[in-house]
């Protein structure tokens, strides 16, 4: 049977969740029309709930992407990015979870990105063609790199947000 302080580290873990899902999606609407989507902040926030809440980061990046992409009416891409952003949470928090140092945080928040930009090329391709998902790699590579510096400034911050993680 689990321990009262168990319990309230998940039930912790669980609402944190729920908040990252939430600011995922608010972070994602905060976007920029391109010719087949928008970029927008949520791969900052998304790489940052992987730091904080470890694995279970996947489930709030992965919900909080698909409802931004409902609210925006791409239905076609709620599934894709539901799989893409839930492997860039799952990956950031799997490889980072309160991790401190600077190279290893740069090096997981590139892995991510790449994860984001392969996935969205791929699904683009089969559902678009070659042509534009081509097109969309610089527009999607301006918000991995903006995503990676957002994320940086949120991990650095972080640091004065002493109640903000859990453990894994």
């Amino acid at each position: 049977m689990p321990t009262k302080s168990k319990e309230r580290e998940m039930t912790r873990k669980v609402a944190l969740t729920g908040v990252f899902a939430a600011l995922i999606l608010v972070a994602t609407q905060i976007r920029v029309p391109t010719g087949i989507g928008y970029i927008n902040l949520g791969d900052g926030v998304t790489l940052f709930a992987g730091f904080v809440l470890g694995p279970m980061a996947a489930l709030a990046s992965g919900i909080g992407s698909a409802l931004s992409d409902l609210l925006a009416e791409y239905p076609q891409f709620i599934l894709p990015t539901f799989l893409i952003r839930g492997a860039m949470g799952l990956v950031s928090g799997c490889l980072l979870h309160q991790e401190k140092g600077l190279a290893r945080k740069v090096i997981v928040f590139i892995l991510c990105e790449v994860i984001m930009l392969t996935g969205y090329f791929a699904f683009e391709m089969l559902f678009y063609g070659w042509r534009a998902a081509s097109a969309s790699l610089l527009m999607n590579g301006i918000q991995a790199a903006a995503g990676i510096v957002l994320a940086l400034l949120l991990t650095d911050a972080r640091r004065n947000l002493p109640h903000l993680s859990c453990k894994v």
